[in-house]
């Protein structure tokens, strides 16, 4: 290790061990966390997710799932995480007819590899037929190329359903301080405007981060300055995004799109060869569960093509790791409960 790396790991764990003394203090612009509708609780299971599988459902491009069968999937992965009888009764443990729900989407390597029309859609439909009104519901992404990457469109989403882009400008709330990392932000108003927030993430390798999966697409898709928070390869930083209130008392579902995995290379298109197909659809409330395991298999498919482990490259995801020491979620593999389900 050389004085540049231990250095800067240093100083992530100084950060990291301020921040645990003080419980992740929140800053004093109070108000802006929420609460459930009145007598609704959520269903929370920390640590638990559930994966579906099915070969052969990407179409022949290799590049979309089949509708058909992407919907399957998602429902099959939600009666499995709730117990319920279909999709609609599952979002129901989630989700309540008052709530204003925020769905995170990712397009950031543009369409051939975003959060897929084909899965999300379905739940949206979903959430409608729960009871929630389409003008409660609004899709979001940072750029509008970004969104149209996912195909999503005024066009094929239910009526009154809002498709936006905040262009790293669109907040109501006053700057945040987070003193420990020495930065402040803004929270997107699509994000802090909301009561509920279900986040579409994908599997993929990140230059900067290591990885990046439910987490940062929460994290750094909805601040209006993600830049400010790349340094120390996001560690904690992402993490303490994560563990502000305006996150944790939204969050509500994680869905992972892992039709195909990225190895190497991302998070843009830059290298395909190291993308593969993985077909399969994960859910958890639990998004820190879903990106240690999703880190385990960027990890295994590295190995495969005989690359580095991210360790040995120094961009090891650690962010991962603190962000269950701030009490995000489970991170400890040991502490994970993976359902399987192959269709």
């Amino acid at each position: 290790m050389d004085r540049r790396t231990f250095l800067a790991g240093a100083a992530a764990s100084a950060a990291a061990a301020t921040l645990l003394q003080s419980g992740v203090a929140q800053a004093a612009d109070a108000g802006l966390a929420v609460q459930p509708p009145a007598g609704f609780v959520p269903l929370s299971m920390p640590g638990r997710v559930v994966r579906v599988k099915k070969s052969g459902c990407l179409e022949a491009n290799g590049i979309y799932p089949k509708p058909d069968d992407a919907k399957a999937m998602l429902e099959r992965a939600m009666t499995e995480l709730t117990g319920k009888g279909d999709l609609v009764a599952a979002v129901k443990e989630f989700l309540h007819p008052q709530d204003k729900v925020c769905v995170k989407v990712n397009g950031i390597a543009l369409q051939n590899m975003t959060t897929n029309k084909e899965l999300v859609l379905p739940f949206v439909e979903a959430m409608i037929a729960a009871g929630v009104q389409p003008s409660n519901i609004t899709l979001l992404e940072a750029y509008s190329g970004w969104m149209a990457a996912t195909r999503i469109t005024p066009r094929n989403v239910p009526a009154g359903v809002q498709l936006v882009s905040h262009g790293k400008n669109d907040a109501t709330m006053n700057w945040r301080n987070i003193s420990s990392l020495g930065r402040r932000t803004k929270f997107a108003r699509s994000l802090t405007e909301a009561t509920a927030l279900v986040t579409f993430g994908l599997i993929k390798d990140h230059s900067q981060h290591g990885y990046t999966g439910a987490l940062k697409t929460t994290t750094h898709g909805t601040v209006l300055n993600p830049e400010e928070f790349h340094e120390l390869h996001g560690s904690p930083q992402i993490a303490v995004l994560a563990a502000q209130d305006i996150v944790r008392s939204r969050m509500r579902l994680c869905v992972i799109d892992g039709f195909k995995l990225m190895a190497h290379g991302g998070p843009l298109w830059k290298q395909p060869q190291y993308v593969v197909p993985h077909e399969a659809v994960y859910v958890s409330t639990d998004p820190v569960a879903l990106d240690s395991i999703g880190w385990d298999l960027v990890e295994k498919a590295r190995a495969g093509f005989g690359l580095k482990s991210l360790k040995d490259e120094n961009r090891e995801p650690a962010y991962i790791r603190y962000a269950e020491q701030f009490g995000v979620g489970i991170a400890d593999p040991k502490k994970i409960t993976l359902r399987d389900v192959t269709l």
